[in-house]
């Protein structure tokens, strides 16, 4: 049976500090305590996959004040943990476009947004992202991670 993908934006967002200094923004989810990830939503029907990106961070992190540095060369999907699918039925997961961006000096983070998704957020090193990451996301991580390393971006 063929599966059905949401498809979704998401962010590797790294400081203002950057290049300098490579700090990745990860956040804590509201809904599930101890789960760490980037930043990441829905694209809507008709909407660009960018426009979603710029949309998502605004709702998600109150800013889309960043700039876009690059772009994961097509999509990645994975599929829900079964805790996750009955809640996001009729998908059985997710395709998605992964942005590599860097937030613009003076930025504001709020994460008290209108539904806020998390509730705390902190800037790792690259060397620690893995450990700090929700566990059925590290492997989609560690392919868009290692795409940017090898590009020269991380």
């Amino acid at each position: 049976m063929e599966k059905n993908y949401r498809p979704n934006v998401a962010a590797v967002i790294v400081s203002s500090n950057y290049p300098e200094k490579c700090e990745i923004f990860i956040a804590q989810r509201s809904d599930i305590p101890g789960a760490w990830q980037f930043p990441q939503g829905g694209v809507d029907d008709n909407e660009k996959p960018r426009d979603a990106l710029f949309r998502e961070l605004k709702e998600e992190i109150g800013t889309g004040e960043v700039d876009v540095i690059a772009e994961y060369p097509g999509w990645i999907s994975y599929d829900f943990p079964e805790t996750v699918a009955k809640k996001m039925y009729p998908f059985d997961g997710q395709k998605q476009k992964y942005f590599f961006v860097r937030l613009k000096k003076g930025a504001k983070i709020k994460l008290d947004t209108k539904t806020p998704e998390f509730v705390e957020y902190k800037f790792v090193n690259v060397g620690d992202l893995m450990e700090e990451v929700s566990h059925f996301k590290r492997p989609i991580y560690k392919k868009v991670i290692n795409y940017f390393k090898k590009a020269g971006y991380l």
